[in-house]
């Protein structure tokens, strides 16, 4: 087994790339856990792909209604569009229309690995790789810290399967940054690189910005509610993006 403190080392040094030598020119189709995740994960890649001219297409797995589960100001219909509407902003800001987003409203904290409602995603994700002729699936790393951000790779692993144009699959990290050094993570992690997104950081705060009911008081009535803190932020106002290929043999 490897410490999660070692591997994270190794991709924050891990080889430089280009994004279009990536993508090979071709679409993105980026499986986002919950409404922020693009943002913080992969917002300077989503943010150079558009000025690129590539396809990139954003899938929202969960419905967000989990953030603030006490709100009564913000019960689940209210607080589900209001998470909709701010990646939507989000998503423009980084370039996107809102045609370019699918929102699959499953329950947040609650995504499923299997069943009718998992095969229904994942056949919704491989469509839009289809759609888009996506060569890469951008999705949430398997060792992140978060059962929806675990169910979104084996969604992703899965569609990239089924999909007809058989994409790459490549995870970005965001709750795993916060892994104790010491943790044990898989034994077959793909190997890393980097993508220099230095000139898509203002547009990248934005984008992060516009998620407020995750960064601020704006629902006040929930004490218990997530609320994303400035040393996590931090993790994401970097140079770099980083990024792990992930096999189609990954265990789904």
């Amino acid at each position: 087994m490897m410490r999660a403190g070692t591997f994270l080392d190794l991709l924050r040094s891990s080889p430089v790339q280009e994004l279009g030598h990536v993508a090979r020119c071709r679409g993105i189709v980026v499986v986002a856990p919950h409404q922020d995740d693009e943002s913080l994960g992969c917002g300077g890649l989503i943010a150079q792909a558009a000025l690129l001219g590539l396809d990139v297409r954003i899938v929202f797995i969960s419905d967000g209604a989990g953030s603030h589960p006490n709100s009564q100001a913000y019960p689940p219909d209210r607080l589900r569009a209001l998470r909709q509407a701010e990646a939507c902003s989000a998503a423009l800001i980084l370039g996107l229309p809102p045609e370019k987003l699918s929102f699959l409203r499953l329950p947040d904290r609650h995504v499923p690995h299997d069943g009718a409602d998992a095969a229904e995603a994942v056949r919704c994700i491989a469509s839009l790789v289809d759609e888009c002729h996506a060569s890469m699936i951008l999705t949430s790393w398997i060792e992140d810290p978060h059962c929806d951000h675990k169910a979104a790779f084996h969604l992703s692993v899965a569609a990239a399967r089924q999909a007809a144009v058989t994409p790459d699959v490549h995870a970005y990290v965001v709750w795993g940054w916060t892994l104790s050094p010491d943790t044990e993570i898989g034994q077959t992690q793909g190997r890393g690189w980097r993508l220099d997104v230095s000139a898509q950081s203002e547009v990248k705060a934005r984008a992060i910005a516009a998620h407020a009911s995750q960064l601020t008081d704006m629902i006040d009535d929930d004490p218990s509610a997530f609320r994303l803190d400035e040393e996590m932020l931090e993790r994401f106002r970097g140079r770099y993006e980083y990024f792990i290929e992930v096999s189609h043999d990954a265990q789904t």
